[in-house]
């Protein structure tokens, strides 16, 4: 066995380019496991014990004004844990050229829901002290101890920060997460009298007992509130916040599934045709090993011992590069979507042990498949060569002219290939396999770059204006340089489909309004119509919902009732980015539910009249938001951000893994080959025309492998792209000629870059031992 292990090392430095190309291969696939199953596994279990440590409120109810006296009458409400009041207000801060909204909410007394995490300083004790969100603080370079001037309810304020802090109910702030626009500040209760003229609330935060039903909690508080001012209120599952906080998770463990096992496998494949080729060329060495004594479990465990030590040395290296690079990026990206205090990344061991295995695994098979056929032959028969192959007439000689018009180059190039089919098809799956991959990497960044250009393609207003609720505007009072303007508004629904139910959006605007664009699957402009109802494709695609179809939504806002409405299917819309269902407000009178907007979208004649408009909605105490195209184009941005990282390490080891599998079976090729490319260095051949020889043969190769990956790549592609897609999460599943062209062209460069590196290998060919091997 020491002997064995000894040939296993000069085996492994006589081809040492082959054996790190194999070890690279490995160390992709374990790299993005590694990294992946951290982020998705670390994010899930640090966001559930840290909404569970600090209280995250199940339902958040809101009212014009209710008193405590009247918050504690709501605590005997069956399925109520726990409940708190206070008061929420919008406060505004001014800067030499720029201006920042906070939402300012105070403390409960005894605060139980929704507790911080203190990062510095202490919580606000007296009226005018402030407890300042630690990331907005830190955009605006503010310290425990500054001044802060604020305008709340139209009167100016100034507060001294007691402490920074970070609260669980806002870890996601908006979509773009700006910091330096907008800000949360928690202040004492005793503060409230000054801001709102009294002693009360306009919100309750409620922690429901465990299992409770919160549609039927929710539908006991509206009956409860009938005589007071109630106005809404949102379960945890829809607010921003935790939405958009399980979302990424959700995306997460797809992509954290998805990835490695498609890179798994292509590293199987590449894995058994790199193995059984390795085990094919030493023929005679099984041959003279039998010849020796030594028993044939001993010959399958010495072969099988190169992919195992491959796939250790790989996986520790993958291992070794997600912490160096990969665990630093995703901290850097999460630390910028959301606002989780001590988050930290750590990969654990135990995911080193599933690349490990499977790498070895995939190894010790090819090496048992391919092993076997030549460990049943006789030792005298396998040091021998193989018989020369009865080569048949190529179908090209029997073209009259053809085959005397071929170069003599041309001719070697066509026989070897055909004379070596299987070793042909072989290299050919090898290349194809990467072409697939390459052109899937490359597809999914096109994709993500289509995700993000369509939110401005399909949001052509200039300002989006959000009102409090029953407080939209007459459209006569509006200024005169807005051009066109559309009243929408937005429900919360749930689409049943048999026994399931899935959260949804219900969007409600003109069927004119022209600031909104939908598009079919094609690119094709759609419009609303005043007899159905427009299906994001997602949900489509997830339910089987074609045009024409009848689906049922039911309304989860407790003012209308949890009311289930039948909608004809008008069209299927392509929505990549927050996909919704889109109606008119005269179908949804129909049905019997009454349009009352909540949003009004604007565009302006001129760049010159936005400021004024912008100036105009800025004044209105009832907008409770405004947002214009640059918050658009931010979005965009910031989506491209926060994934352009991990699909462009896509690429990269896409990249690798596709160099890695035609440099191991182009130097396997030249390796089968020493003796016929010595017989050619004594017949004189130039190293120039040798070299030629394999170049021109490899691409040919690749040229091949290219066409049959072109077809396989689309399937591939579309496998994907469904596997990561969700109803709430929609990925282009078409692929560009440019993007198949780039591949194609890079398929090729990485063949001729093998070539090249390559060429010092037939230089060393040594002639006579070649020649003489066999004997």
């Amino acid at each position: 066995m020491k002997i064995l292990a000894l040939k296993l090392l000069r085996d492994m430095k006589q081809s040492v380019g082959q054996f790190i190309a194999i070890v690279l291969v490995i160390a992709v696939g374990a790299f993005f496991y590694t990294g992946l199953v951290t982020l998705s596994d670390n994010l899930s279990s640090y966001t559930k014990g840290y909404f569970q440590e600090h209280n995250l409120s199940d339902l958040n109810v809101y009212y014009s004004q209710i008193s405590a006296e009247e918050v504690a009458d709501l605590r005997s409400i069956d399925g109520i844990q726990h409940i708190e009041g206070r008061y929420t207000v919008q406060a505004e801060q001014a800067f030499e050229d720029d201006k920042a909204t906070l939402t300012v909410h105070s403390i409960p007394v005894p605060n139980e829901i929704n507790t911080s995490r203190m990062m510095e300083g202490r919580m606000p004790e007296g009226p005018n002290e402030i407890l300042l969100d630690s990331h907005y603080a830190e955009a605006h370079h503010y310290r425990v101890g500054d001044s802060i001037s604020l305008r709340v309810n139209d009167k100016g304020m100034t507060f001294t920060i007691s402490g920074l802090n970070e609260n669980v109910e806002h870890a996601k702030k908006n979509e773009t997460q700006d910091h330096q626009a907008y800000g949360i500040a928690y202040i004492p209760e005793e503060t409230i009298p000054e801001i709102a003229g009294g002693l009360f609330y306009n919100e309750i935060l409620i922690d429901a007992k465990d299992g409770y039903d919160m549609d039927q909690l929710g539908q006991a508080i509206e009956a409860r509130s009938q005589s007071l001012p109630y106005i809404s209120q949102v379960s945890k599952e829809r607010t921003f916040n935790y939405s958009q906080t399980q979302q990424t998770i959700h995306n997460n463990k797809l992509m954290s599934r998805v990835i490695p096992i498609v890179l798994f496998l292509i590293e199987a494949v590449i894995l058994f045709l790199i193995m059984s080729r390795i085990i094919d060329s030493q023929r005679n060495q099984v041959g003279i090993m039998k010849a020796l004594g030594v028993k044939k479990r001993s010959i399958m465990l010495h072969y099988m011992g190169y992919p195992v030590l491959a796939g250790v040395i790989g996986s520790i290296l993958g291992y070794a590069i997600a912490t160096a690079l990969f665990i630093p990026l995703i901290t850097t990206s999460i630390g910028r979507s959301y606002s989780l205090p001590d988050l930290t990344f750590t990969l654990s061991f135990f995911t080193l042990l599933p690349p490990m295995i499977c790498s070895s695994a995939f190894g010790m098979l090819s090496c048992y498949f391919s092993g076997r056929a030549i460990l049943q032959e006789r030792a005298a028969q396998a040091m021998r060569p193989k018989p020369p192959k009865k080569m048949k007439k190529l179908l090209i000689e029997n073209i009259p002219g053809m085959w005397s018009r071929l170069s003599y180059n041309n001719k070697i190039i066509l026989r070897n290939i055909f004379l070596n089919k299987q070793k042909a098809l072989a290299s050919s799956v090898g290349v194809v396999v990467s072409t697939v991959l390459l052109i899937t990497a490359f597809g999914t960044q096109t994709a993500l770059l289509k995700v993000a250009g369509q939110i401005e393609e399909v949001n052509t207003y200039d300002l989006r204006v959000d009102y409090a609720i029953g407080s939209f505007p007459d459209m006569a009072t509006l200024p005169s340089g807005i051009a066109d303007h559309y009243g929408l508004s937005t429900y919360p629904v749930e689409l049943i489909q048999g026994e399931n139910k899935e959260n949804a959006t219900l969007v409600v605007t003109e069927q004119d309004n022209e600031l909104i664009r939908f598009y079919d699957e094609q690119g094709n402009r759609l419009s609303l119509e005043d007899h159905g109802v427009l299906v994001p494709k997602s949900y489509a695609d997830q339910y089987h919902i074609a045009e024409g179809d009848t689906i049922q939504l039911q309304f989860t806002a407790p003012e209308l009732n949890q009311t289930i409405i039948d909608m004809k299917v008008l069209n299927i819309s392509t929505q990549y980015s927050n996909p919704s269902f889109y109606s008119t407000p005269n179908y949804m009178k129909s049905l019997g539910i009454d349009y009352d907007p909540s949003s009004l979208l604007v565009s302006v004649h001129s760049a010159a009249d936005l400021a004024g408009v912008r100036s105009f909605f800025e004044q209105d105490p009832q907008v409770e938001a405004i947002a214009d195209k640059d918050d658009l184009k931010k979005s965009a941005q910031y989506m491209l951000k926060q994934n352009s990282f991990i699909f462009i390490m896509f690429i990269i080891c896409a990249v690798i893994l596709s160099f890695g599998a035609i440099y191991t079976i182009s130097s396997i090729n030249i390796y089968e080959r020493n003796r016929e490319l010595a017989t050619l260095k004594v017949l004189g051949y130039p190293k120039r025309k040798i070299n030629r020889l394999i170049f021109s043969e490899n691409m040919l190769l690749t040229a091949f492998a290219v066409i049959v990956a072109l077809p396989i790549s689309g399937y591939v592609y579309s496998i994907i792209i469904q596997a990561l897609s969700s109803t709430h999460q929609q990925i282009p599943d078409q692929l560009n000629l440019v993007i198949m062209l780039a591949s194609v062209v890079l398929a090729f460069f990485l063949t001729l870059l093998s070539n090249l590196m390559l060429r010092k290998k037939v230089t060393r060919i040594h002639m006579i031992e070649s020649l003489k091997g066999v004997e």
